[in-house]
């Protein structure tokens, strides 16, 4: 376990790592970064750098980890990746339902292959299913979501890159927005954000609002109209 400085979660679990780009959002991906640093500093599970690696090894660590933590689950990966076989993935759907205690949550832009198996796999309560979208050009991945049986559904939308226009909110339980961070981070316009909290409101979805990002992340800060918005949803662990 891993403690994480992604303000809406607490901890992260990475039973898979490595990636490809997939759309635009991927341009700068943090994790690539991130795990070109590892592997220079000789972390084992980084030996392949960005390289897609599954790690049956750490397969059971959330069921050494007994204090309940939020787990973000493949904070250097995608789950849903086409790399990643489908019976990896139900050791870890099956990993997240024993450990019962915690609270799982996975974010994918591979919407496509999440919605397609979704039905061979068990969704325990305690699995929280997200889609990125960072442009209107995915917003299908949305009803993608949907048709998940997942207890909580929430949208990422970060690194927002554009207006996202209407957004359909029916069974979305939380939204997520954030700018881009880190070097070449693109901008991202305060009416884009207001029109997706107003969205929000409209409809009693909880708002969370992440970051304005940029290169200097920490000196743009995370305040919007004057305030934080750290709405989650109130759900069971179950």
């Amino acid at each position: 376990m891993r403690a994480s400085r992604i303000e809406w979660t607490e901890s992260t679990w990475n039973p898979v790592t490595g990636c490809t780009k997939i759309s635009t959002g991927c341009r700068h991906c943090y994790a690539e970064r991130m795990a070109a640093r590892l592997q220079a500093m000789g972390q084992p599970n980084y030996a392949n750098g960005f390289t897609l690696t599954c790690h049956p090894h750490t397969l059971d660590l959330p069921m050494q980890w007994k204090s309940p933590q939020i787990i973000f689950v493949n904070s250097m990966s995608d789950l849903f990746h086409d790399e990643v076989p489908l019976d990896f993935i139900q050791a870890v759907f099956s990993t997240m339902q024993r450990a019962s205690w915690h609270r799982f949550q996975i974010l994918t832009k591979r919407s496509a292959r999440m919605a397609e198996i979704a039905p061979v796999l068990t969704w325990p309560d305690n699995v929280w299913m997200g889609v990125t979208v960072e442009s209107a050009a995915y917003k299908y991945r949305i009803d993608h979501l949907r048709e998940t049986p997942a207890n909580v559904r929430f949208l990422s939308l970060e690194p927002l890159l554009s207006p996202l226009g209407t957004l359909n909110l029916d069974g979305i339980d939380w939204v997520i927005v954030g700018g881009e961070s880190g070097p070449g981070a693109r901008p991202m316009r305060e009416e884009w954000v207001l029109d997706i909290k107003r969205q929000c409101s409209a409809t009693h979805t909880p708002f969370f609002f992440k970051q304005w990002g940029g290169v200097n992340k920490k000196k743009n800060g995370r305040l919007l109209e004057g305030r934080t918005w750290d709405e989650t949803p109130i759900a069971a662990v179950g």
